[in-house]
């Protein structure tokens, strides 16, 4: 059923959990993700990249992922993640987005406010979640590269509350060390920083860029507030590894294209379980 990102966060976080955010560039993804989330009884995100919603056949993606939050047996949002197009954005919520990230974390603090105040006033006849990032994650949420932990600006604690009741946005994402990507050494995670986050704000925190992160690591976050988790380039990899092994054997099947795309979503499927089973406070 369709269902309010921030409903399904506080949900989970009253369950001592956070609520998994898968990005799906395709529907047979998007698929697997709903399969795995009815079976852990869970809600889930649906996340739509700007570059995705960006396409000629970005909207149509967009209905057909809100038609399966709309007819799956747990709640599920769908959101556009870290746009800072706002036409892109009311195209995207005119489509069936619920949810949207707006980013204007490379447009310094005052430009980030600013956006946010324009994108609430845009999508005021729209009833919509907003998400913001203070502070800005390094990498890029589409291309796997391998990015240094603690890069990009770290969210200052001290702005977190201003910016927040300046904007009145719904849940704040969070740089603490994180990255988009792959992470190169060992994840270097500011617990301290977090915890003053926390302290300092009410909304949900989310955390991007948890590909990669030790499942303790993951638990500690969630136990200082964090009530959303950005998944992508686990399950992009999970694909692509799929699809190295199995196209050869399609291709010998008589090109079964069908078969493939079943046993995608079901490697999915796999992954997500996998990953939202480590989602809870610890």
């Amino acid at each position: 059923m369709q269902t309010r990102l921030d409903a399904i966060v506080h949900s989970a976080l009253d369950r001592g959990r956070a609520a998994g955010a898968f990005t799906c560039y395709d529907l047979a993804t998007a698929y697997g993700v709903v399969q795995a989330a009815t079976e852990a009884g869970q809600g889930v995100i649906l996340l739509v990249a700007p570059s995705t919603a960006a396409r000629p056949y970005g909207p149509h993606l967009v209905r057909a992922l809100r038609a399966l939050a709309d007819t799956a047996p747990v709640p599920v949002s769908v959101q556009l993640d870290h746009a800072d197009d706002l036409d892109l954005v009311l195209r995207t919520v005119r489509a069936g987005a619920d949810a949207v990230l707006v980013d204007g974390s490379k447009q310094g603090y005052e430009g980030n406010v600013e956006l946010l105040l324009r994108a609430r006033e845009l999508l005021a006849r729209h009833d919509v979640v907003l998400e913001a990032e203070l502070g800005r994650i390094e990498g890029n949420e589409d291309v796997a590269r391998l990015i240094a932990s603690g890069g990009g600006e770290l969210t200052d604690p001290g702005q977190a509350a201003d910016f927040v009741e300046r904007t009145g946005v719904d849940l704040l994402a969070v740089s603490i060390g994180n990255v988009h990507g792959s992470y190169l050494g060992e994840p270097l995670i500011d617990h301290g920083r977090l915890d003053a986050i926390r302290a300092a704000v009410e909304v949900p925190l989310v955390l991007h860029g948890a590909s990669g992160l030790p499942v303790e690591t993951v638990r500690r976050c969630i136990s200082s507030g964090v009530g959303k988790i950005n998944v992508n380039t686990e399950l992009r990899r999970a694909v692509l590894e799929h699809l190295i092994d199995q196209a050869p054997v399609a291709l010998h099947r008589g090109a079964d294209l069908e078969s493939l795309l079943g046993s995608w979503s079901d490697v999915v499927r796999h992954q997500v379980l996998s990953l939202i089973e480590g989602f809870t406070a610890g």
